[in-house]
């Protein structure tokens, strides 16, 4: 029998620490080897401890979640999941400097509600808890993906369709090579990891940026808002959720309306979608990857992201297939080597980048000057 996973709890109201203890408590896998109320307390519990992660809050006395993750992540790097109550677009945006500094995801906490909210959630929580206890966690000093100074610029080449050591299903049929006509509008998409690594990519893109983005991030309910203000914080660009109707703009950052696909119609205006959820995803990449591939075919270009599972990668193959330009990130700059992983497994990826990589070669695509 493996042995349970130890998990260093950091909360500072008695209620949530009961109600998330009793979650943690019902599950074999998962063993709570100590608690803290703020992360000074944590911070001289870890070593004696030896957690394989850790859950906080963000608002604390003392030492919040925010001071603490940095210095986890000097001293202790530990996958750390930020448990919050924050849900309002202010608090959410606080919430993802928590990312920033090195946390891997966000969860809500889950008091109050239905009864059925509340078990969704847990089973939810135990199961992020198996994911991202797995993970490697590098210093805020050294992180997959970033170049040291001494280190030349990361070589990008194409992963071939044809030839390959990545077999092709025989339903399909391998990729058209990249058109090198314009880009007409970029498609990314991300789940477990995905807001670090779309910080990394839209940081990046200059004020004059010619296409319009969409982003599909799998995110927990309630921080979607925080998510695209934090962006926004963050970016040359504008980041906004996809008015129903409007035609994208160029130099926009997009993302679907929570619990909605996000598609182009015939004329290319965004519409949501409450189709059934694509492989038990609401928003679902692949909708979004194969509604661009249709309208925009070889001027279409899709980005993978970190995340678990295969969402992503059908939609990615279907951009491929008509000519446009397919990126996929590496397994050592992911946090979840799941849905790049399966679209390279198809055939779909003509590019496998660390995250740092991806915004310098969709520059030199479209000639822009960094």
């Amino acid at each position: 029998m493996l042995k349970p996973i130890k998990l260093l709890l950091v909360e500072d109201s008695p209620v949530a620490t009961i109600v998330l203890k009793r979650i943690f408590d019902a599950a074999p896998e998962i063993q709570v080897v100590g608690t803290a109320r703020n992360g000074l307390e944590a911070l001289k519990l870890i070593p004696k401890l030896q957690p394989e992660i850790i859950c906080t809050d963000f608002h604390m006395a003392e030492m919040n979640g925010l001071e603490f993750t940095q210095e986890v992540m000097k001293k202790y790097p530990l996958p750390i999941l930020v448990i919050s109550a924050s849900v309002q677009a202010d608090d959410t945006q606080n919430v993802f400097q928590l990312l920033k500094a090195g946390a891997l995801d966000v969860f809500p906490k889950p008091i109050g509600g239905l009864a059925s909210d509340y078990d969704r959630l847990a089973n939810e929580l135990i199961a992020k808890i198996k994911i991202l206890s797995g993970v490697k966690v590098f210093t805020r000093h050294h992180k997959p993906g970033a170049l040291k100074k001494s280190e030349k610029p990361v070589k990008i080449h194409p992963l071939p369709s044809r030839n390959s050591h990545l077999t092709v299903p025989n339903s399909q049929l391998p990729p058209a090579k990249f058109n090198s006509q314009t880009i007409k509008l970029l498609a990314v998409g991300a789940s477990t990891g995905g807001p670090q690594a779309l910080h990394s990519i839209i940081s990046q893109f200059p004020a004059n940026f010619p296409v319009p983005v969409i982003c599909v991030q799998h995110i927990s309910e309630g921080f979607l808002q925080g998510l695209v203000n934090w962006l926004g914080s963050e970016s040359k660009l504008p980041v906004k959720i996809a008015p129903f109707g409007e035609f994208p703009q160029p130099g926009i950052v997009y993302f679907p309306p929570e619990k909605r696909h996000l598609e182009l119609d015939s004329q290319g205006r965004f519409v949501y979608s409450e189709t059934p959820a694509e492989g038990g995803h609401c928003p679902s990449v692949t909708v979004t990857f194969k509604s661009v591939a249709n309208f925009h075919g070889p001027a279409a270009a899709g980005v993978l992201l970190t995340g678990m599972g295969r969402d992503g990668a059908e939609g990615m193959l279907a951009i491929a297939g008509l000519g446009g330009l397919t990126i996929a990130q590496d397994e050592a700059s992911c946090v979840v080597f799941g849905m790049p992983k399966e679209a390279i497994a198809l055939g779909a990826a003509q590019h496998v980048l660390p995250a740092s990589a991806i915004a310098p070669l969709l520059l030199a695509k479209l000639k822009i000057q960094q």
